[in-house]
């Protein structure tokens, strides 16, 4: 199916790794163009390298999302590369579990205003497109209360319910705004793997809690984000898409 992305440009956060690396390689799969950030200079050199070995565009940013004034000159400065902005997708987290100050603190900073912040520094550039999206990356640990309940789970809940906001605030501009909230997505280097080996009994109880057997990979909810960023989403705005392979029970109404 050919999802209409081919010249599209779109803004991906934290796109070196896991879930962001995975929309990454999605978006240029489908022939956008993609301007992306992390904080490490390191593998965001070697994500541009390797991604764009097959001839894409692809540009990459090392910076901190929690910088603001960072945050806004990357957008306009990807927008002048790219010639615009159609799609942005906000994937950063702290991923900051345990409830101390500090963590909410920077669960605030980074998750929620790091999300906030891109969309705000990319709404000009939105304005202008005629297939304007945006999608945030939430996580089942907004819907349902678990062991991440803390800051990281009320922010994921919270950004939620700002892009719900957005899409009903910027439907009359015929901008959509999506959230996608995967469930437990095992990488290597990512979270997961590291209880694998470091807590394996804490690891089996969280893969005993999916029916299917297993944690979702990574480009299984790029897979999502990208459809919802395409125009095949057209008439899809203001929906939490769960992608977790059924590990949550509760009924979404």
């Amino acid at each position: 199916m050919d999802l209409g992305l081919a010249g599209r440009r779109a803004l991906v956060t934290g796109g070196t790794r896991g879930i962001g690396r995975a929309i990454v390689a999605g978006l240029l799969a489908e022939g956008a163009s993609v301007a992306f950030c992390a904080r490490d200079a390191d593998a965001v050199a070697g994500t541009e390298r390797e991604l764009g070995g097959d001839g894409g565009t692809v540009v990459g940013t090392a910076l901190d999302v929690a910088d603001h004034e960072a945050l806004s000159a990357w957008v306009t400065a990807s927008a002048e590369r790219l010639g615009g902005v159609d799609v942005v997708v906000a994937n950063v987290s702290a991923l900051a579990i345990p409830p101390t100050r500090e963590n909410w603190e920077l669960s605030y900073r980074v998750d929620m205003m790091g999300t906030v912040g891109v969309v705000e520094a990319a709404m000009p550039f939105l304005e202008q497109s005629d297939a304007a999206s945006i999608v945030t990356i939430s996580s089942v640990s907004g819907r349902e209360i678990d062991f991440a309940a803390g800051p990281y789970g009320t922010f994921k809940a919270a950004i939620v319910h700002y892009t719900q906001g957005l899409a009903y605030q910027l439907a009359g501009k015929s901008i959509r705004a999506n959230t996608v909230s995967p469930g437990n997505t095992y990488f290597d280097g990512g979270v997961w793997q590291s209880m694998e080996s470091g807590d394996p009994e804490f690891f089996g109880e969280a893969l005993a809690l999916n029916p299917t057997g297993r944690m979702a990979r990574p480009e299984e909810i790029a897979n999502a984000v990208v459809f919802l960023a395409s125009s095949r989403a057209s008439f899809i705005t203001g929906t939490n898409l769960v992608a977790d392979g059924a590990l949550t029970r509760g009924v979404q109404l």
